[in-house]
């Protein structure tokens, strides 16, 4: 079996971005986001796609604590088909890692309400819902902000 691999994207990988931008938008259709955003979102976050083999399985997010010096937001997306196989706990302790080495001592997410997998991932591995929404006026989707100690890496 081939090794999780982990890749920072940055502004410069092209490669890198797109296969970020793809997990991202075939995940969030609710928010396509066009290369430039992705470019952007490199820039202030830390951002990696992750590679079974040389197979594109998913991608990460890890903002770092703004407001809150405390609070960080870690999102990991695996592509429908390779969900069920342990990449996203691999994808998550690899969020949490870097949410330590930023100092935050709390971690969020979000998850678009039309992903269950993503809401039952997040809550058995021990985040609670502290926040339910919608994007725009008109959307019918909700979005989730969900939080939990950085240091109570329980799953259930």
């Amino acid at each position: 079996m081939h090794q999780l691999r982990f890749e920072r994207v940055h502004g410069e990988a092209e490669t890198l971005l797109q296969d970020w931008q793809h997990v991202h938008n075939l995940i969030i259709p609710a928010d396509p986001l066009p290369l430039d955003a992705v470019r952007e979102r490199s820039g202030r976050n830390h951002l990696e796609v992750a590679y079974l083999g040389d197979v594109l399985v998913g991608c990460s997010t890890v903002r770092p604590p703004t407001d809150d010096p405390t609070v960080a937001t870690v999102i990991a997306r695996v592509l429908p088909e390779y969900r069920g196989r342990g990449l996203g706990a691999l994808l998550h302790e690899s969020n949490m890692a870097k949410a330590r080495e930023l100092g935050a001592t709390t971690v969020e997410t979000v998850v678009l309400g039309s992903n269950p997998e993503g809401l039952r991932f997040a809550d058995a591995h021990g985040f609670t819902v502290v926040e339910e929404y919608l994007l725009e006026p008109g959307d019918t989707v909700p979005w989730f902000t969900l939080s939990r100690a950085l240091d109570s890496d329980v799953q259930r």
